[in-house]
């Protein structure tokens, strides 16, 4: 059973500073404990030091859900239970408790496939693509001959229906560890497989886009555009909308500035703003606009949000410019 200790009665664990990835507490004479208001997760694709601040006030309800997750662990050790408390640590940007989680739950449970999609997708988080790749390769091996098993969300879309399966989920985020460092063909590889288990339009959009702009990275315009042609406004988006518009502007029906409509400043779409940012600027560099591209890498990262793929992808693309 995995051991909860309360700060002040209320507080988890999660928000005990850690170092080395294991928590600390700093003491003062009167042995009270000291919250770090910070706490470090990793090193940036440009050099910075990643962290997750801490605001209890404003995570009160993921702070409540993880309470939660735990107690349920404590009453039934399942994989189930043991997974939902790392998922409720990551979404509270704990990644470093979250992957202590998920590698409990692989050592306990090694012939299920989960841990590993679940820890492979922390590690992207925290820039380790190299272990991410190795977790998401066995993962795949274990899933091999499995049903679609849909996997349920812990932050529920506008019309609470779970719509992507764990084998998506695999395929989808090894396709991503490799696009980050920047191995196009086997991104490729992985998105065509990708693409073999996305059964609904909005894992279908998620994936045709990364692998549209995989092969725009190898030079197959021409393949890419084919790619998306069966792409259209008929189709049924619940929660990817910002990778459906990126393909539409793709194929000459928005216009680039139409997706930068969007509130950076606001939390709720802070997301989107990212996401968005980061594949138009991905378009202005595969036109060349080098500067344009830049500018666009750069107000991304502005944003701050740090854990979104698009931040991610947007560090790996101004590393890669300033080192031309």
């Amino acid at each position: 059973m995995l051991k909860k200790i309360l700060f002040f009665g209320i507080v988890p664990l999660l928000f005990i500073g850690c170092r080395d990835n294991i928590e600390s507490q700093t003491k003062i004479p009167d042995n009270q404990i000291v919250l770090e208001s910070k706490v470090f997760q990793g090193i940036g694709l440009l050099g910075d030091s990643l962290y997750t601040d801490i605001d209890t006030s404003s995570q009160i309800g993921q702070i409540k859900k993880l309470t939660e997750a735990e107690k349920l662990y404590g009453e039934d050790p399942s994989l189930e239970n043991l997974i939902w408390i790392g998922r409720r640590e990551a979404y509270l940007g704990r990644y470093d408790l979250a992957i202590r989680t998920f590698s409990k739950a692989a050592k306990q449970f090694p012939e299920n496939f989960e841990p590993l999609r679940h820890r492979g997708h922390r590690f992207i988080s925290i820039r380790e693509f190299d272990p991410a790749i190795l977790d998401f390769l066995k993962a795949a091996e274990l899933m091999e001959n499995l049903p679609l098993q849909i996997e349920l969300d812990g932050m529920p879309n506008k019309q609470n229906i779970p719509l992507s399966n764990g084998q998506f989920n695999v395929w989808y985020h090894l396709g991503l560890a490799y696009y980050l460092k920047r191995d196009w063909e086997k991104a490729l590889e992985a998105y065509q497989k990708c693409l073999e288990v996305s059964d609904n339009d909005d894992l279908i959009v998620a994936t045709l886009d990364w692998y549209y702009m995989t092969l725009v990275k190898l030079g197959k315009t021409k393949e890419a555009q084919s790619l998306i042609k069966a792409v259209n406004t008929n189709m049924t988006i619940v929660e990817n909308d910002a990778y459906f518009k990126r393909i539409l502007m793709y194929k000459g029906q928005l216009k680039p500035e139409d997706l930068m409509d969007v509130d950076a400043a606001s939390e709720d779409q802070k997301l989107q703003y990212v996401t968005q940012g980061y594949g138009l600027g991905n378009y202005y560099l595969s036109k060349g606009d080098t500067v344009k591209a830049k500018s666009i890498f750069e107000n991304v990262i502005a944003s701050g949000y740090w854990s979104a793929f698009g931040y991610i992808a947007s560090e790996m693309e101004l590393a890669a410019l300033k080192n031309e």
